[in-house]
């Protein structure tokens, strides 16, 4: 009968030593939860996840390490050594389940006897490292509950830090989105559609904004400034340079029409705001329809393609000077000067035009462009510019376009 008592009582004992361990778990996901819910930083939820840990569970020693770029260790306490500087053993990274550490240890890992990973749809997480079991209670000492809770927080944080970076995207999206507008308000309202010039322009920007540019100026009722340009580089830097470029052109044609004087002045400007740092190619010409002649300077740029009435040959357009924003002082600039007869067209355009690849990484080339500038010349200038980027799309296939494709049309009336 009295071992009988003893037996029931030794029961009574175990049971409630589980009830109140499960009690102290419900207290552990509890504040934890309340922690979530009430949207506290990453930091203070880390704090609490090592304060419930050691009062409701009493682990003598852990350390949390957590894969966010790189494993950091988040929370550590109860080791000799803090391990916050301590990189994790990549060793670790063959185990997928709760493992007891039995083998010679990493150092600096010697006081953990259990490796607890923790996994969220089958990626790894975090791994909590922990020590001391025995003095805690083994036998008491739920290790899938650690894990458990443990999932618990980190992915809470990962999601707080998921929706954190939707926010940032959309803020970007939205930043992005303006300066494509601002950058678009840079381009020409309206082209010339007259008697005299008719003017096509396409621009598909390989990102959201690009850097390349063109632009025509009316000087008089005869004469007409065009130009093309492209910087180095892609997205908001790009896009910045060339809308210096664009202010500092506009600003200098209200006082001169002199193509050397205004691309001398570009080249200082250019240097001075992009610092040697980046360059820019660019083409830049007066058309006179009085005279039937076009003066330009060629600026390093991808030659434009001037095509008689007949259509049965074109010049492309080379000369001038070295690109600009390189050099203090261009080395040499050579206006020149070509005759435009009438029912000419100029075709102006930038690299990502020739430098589109089809599916063995061929480019399609200023042989391939002026092979079909000299097909489509016959269907009229409206026709030649339209069909480009269908003739573009085509060639290339599966593959991406490269980068920013601007091409203009000019047909002399």
């Amino acid at each position: 009968m009295i071992r009988r008592l003893q037996l029931n009582g030794d029961f009574m004992g175990a049971t409630d030593k589980k009830l109140r361990l499960k009690e102290l778990e419900l207290n552990a996901l509890l504040e934890v939860t309340q922690a979530i819910n009430a949207n506290m930083p990453e930091e203070a939820l880390y704090r609490i996840y090592h304060f419930t840990l050691i009062t409701n569970l009493q682990i003598v020693r852990l350390a949390l390490y957590v894969l966010d770029e790189h494993w950091n260790c988040k929370v550590n306490f109860g080791t000799k050594t803090s391990l916050k500087s301590h990189a994790m053993p990549e060793e670790f990274l063959n185990y997928s389940a709760i493992t007891h550490l039995t083998k010679k240890k990493p150092e600096g890992f010697e006081e953990f006897d259990t490796l607890v990973p923790v996994t969220h749809k089958e990626k790894l997480l975090a791994f909590v490292l922990l020590g001391g079991l025995k003095d805690a209670g083994e036998e008491t000492l739920d290790l899938s509950f650690v894990q458990t809770f443990t999932n618990v927080m980190i992915v809470a944080i990962e999601n707080k830090k998921l929706a954190r970076k939707e926010l940032q995207q959309e803020a970007l999206r939205k930043e992005m989105q303006i300066a494509r507008d601002v950058q678009a308000m840079l381009f020409p309202r309206k082209l010339p559609n007259n008697d005299k010039l008719t003017v096509w322009a396409s621009y598909y920007p390989h990102q959201t904004i690009g850097g390349d540019y063109y632009d025509l100026l009316k000087l008089d009722e005869e004469r007409y400034m065009i130009c093309i340009g492209d910087v180095s580089g892609k997205g908001i830097p790009a896009a910045l340079l060339m809308s210096n470029v664009q202010a500092s052109l506009r600003t200098m044609v209200r006082q001169t029409s002199d193509l050397e004087k205004i691309v001398r002045q570009l080249n200082d400007n250019i240097l001075q705001n992009a610092n040697g740092e980046k360059f820019i190619t660019f083409f830049i010409a007066v058309l006179d329809l009085r005279v039937r002649g076009m003066q330009y300077i060629n600026a390093g740029h991808n030659p434009p393609a001037l095509i008689r009435k007949d259509g049965s040959k074109l010049k492309w357009l080379e000369n001038g000077c070295t690109i600009l924003g390189v050099f203090e002082r261009l080395p040499q600039v050579a206006v020149q000067n070509v005759e435009i007869p009438k029912g000419s067209v100029l075709f102006l355009y930038t690299d990502g035009v020739t430098e589109v690849t089809d599916a063995t990484g061929q480019e399609y080339g200023p042989e391939k462009l002026e092979e079909y500038l000299l097909a489509q010349f016959a269907k009229g200038a409206d026709g030649m510019h339209s069909g480009l980027h269908a003739s573009l799309d085509q060639y290339r296939e599966n593959t991406t376009f490269p980068d920013d494709i601007t091409f203009m049309t000019v047909r002399f009336n």
